[in-house]
């Protein structure tokens, strides 16, 4: 018995120093966050809210995160991360696309600190050790909040309360980037696996954060007949236009059930937090942080807000349940070559399509992307490269 209790000591105090060890090292641990905007923006919300998520989960103190908002895709980036290392950050994190070069820049002069940016594409190339992009296959969220989409489209249609003779939704995108086409495809593609006849109109903003282009874009689409509106836009414009409008809101980054409860269905977005808490872990740890990041349903990384039922097709949550698990399978692919008619450009079926991953100044297309029935999305870069103009959406203007 002794010799038991004198064993259980031991091991109890090799726990605690273990324990104390882990503490120690997260501990060390500062990060920076740079921000393209501030909390009035849906997008830079979710990574703040992600951030702090990640704090409490790991323990982290005030004094061991920095975030500095409303840094423009300028120099100013560049200059906002060489401040973060002087005050002692050990990982430094963007979340623009424009930010990418400035932050790699800033990467290059600071090799003792870990850089990491949102949305890039350059870090799998770049060969710059301490520089890493991440993303997550948002495209999977935005497939499932299409097929809420078709849902509510089959229930106008059926009360016979469509404006047109086909259903047909609007969306506002920001520019005429692979990241916005994928998520604007992905969307219809979900609304056309439950409802079939479903077309699509979008209208660019040319910008990401512009509350007035945002809610004009999205009134332009209401006077054109559409059923039904999505975005990928950061402002409250295009929700606040649907329940003015009382026109159906499928929104992006987080709900807007509070401000449109008639309107509001659901959001896809990228939950940020077990990132946050994979970067700090790592470098706490003394291990590297994945070149190229990509996170999945799976990590909890793409997830929807609560379904607002007030606004839902009957029905909705099982069937978003249903879908969501046959992605989880494999057995549902979004970007489904394979299906006759889903996926077409000018009347053909997608067979082919050389994307452009490694990404150079002439866009170079370099992988082939369409194999064994689908696009490989995400796959061989976790930003997103699907950027085909496929049948049944329609482009009102071009905004790059």
């Amino acid at each position: 018995m002794k010799k038991f209790v004198a064993l259980l000591l031991v091991l109890t105090l090799c726990l605690s120093a273990c324990i104390f060890t882990a503490s120690a090292e997260i501990a060390d641990v500062k990060l920076g966050v740079i921000l393209l905007h501030d909390e009035n923006s849906t997008y830079d919300l979710n990574f703040i809210n992600g951030v702090n998520d990640a704090v409490a989960a790991l323990g982290l103190t005030e004094e061991q995160v920095i975030m500095k908002r409303n840094i423009p895709e300028s120099q100013e980036c560049t200059d906002a991360a060489l401040d973060l290392a002087d005050e002692g950050c050990t990982i430094i994190f963007a979340n623009s696309f424009g930010h990418e070069t400035y932050l790699l820049d800033a990467a290059k002069q600071c090799p003792e600190v870990q850089f990491c940016h949102a949305t890039g594409t350059m870090a799998h190339t770049a060969g710059v050790e301490n520089f890493h992009n991440a993303f997550a296959a948002i495209y999977e969220g935005r497939y499932l909040a299409g097929v809420a989409a078709g849902l509510k489209l089959n229930e106008l249609k059926e009360a016979g309360k469509l404006k047109g003779e086909k259903p047909l939704m609007g969306y506002v995108g920001a520019f005429t980037y692979a990241e916005v086409i994928s998520g604007y495809t992905s969307f219809y593609l979900g609304a056309k696996s439950v409802c079939p006849d479903v077309e699509m109109k979008v209208q660019f903003t040319g910008s990401w954060y512009d509350y007035n282009e945002e809610k004009n874009a999205a009134t332009a689409l209401i006077a054109a007949n559409c059923d039904l509106i999505s975005q990928h836009a950061d402002s409250m414009g295009a929700p606040s236009a649907c329940e003015d409008a009382n026109i159906p809101n499928v929104s992006y980054n987080g709900s807007t059930v509070a401000s449109c409860p008639n309107t509001f269905i659901v959001a896809s977005r990228i939950d940020w937090a077990p990132y946050f808490q994979y970067i700090v872990n790592q470098v706490a740890a003394g291990e590297k942080i994945d070149v190229d990041w990509t996170g999945t349903i799976d990590t909890k990384s793409v997830v929807l807000t609560e379904i607002n039922e007030q606004a839902a097709a009957a029905g909705t949550a099982a069937k978003l349940e249903e879908v969501k698990a046959e992605l989880l399978a494999g057995t549902r692919k979004v970007f489904d070559t394979a299906t006759e008619g889903f996926i077409t450009v000018d009347g053909a079926a997608l067979a082919s399509y050389m994307a452009d991953v490694d990404t150079d100044d002439a866009f170079t297309p370099d992988t082939e992307a369409v194999a064994d029935g689908y696009f490989h999305e995400s796959e061989y870069r976790s930003a997103p490269y699907f950027d085909v103009r496929i049948d049944g959406i329609e482009l009102l203007n071009q905004m790059f």
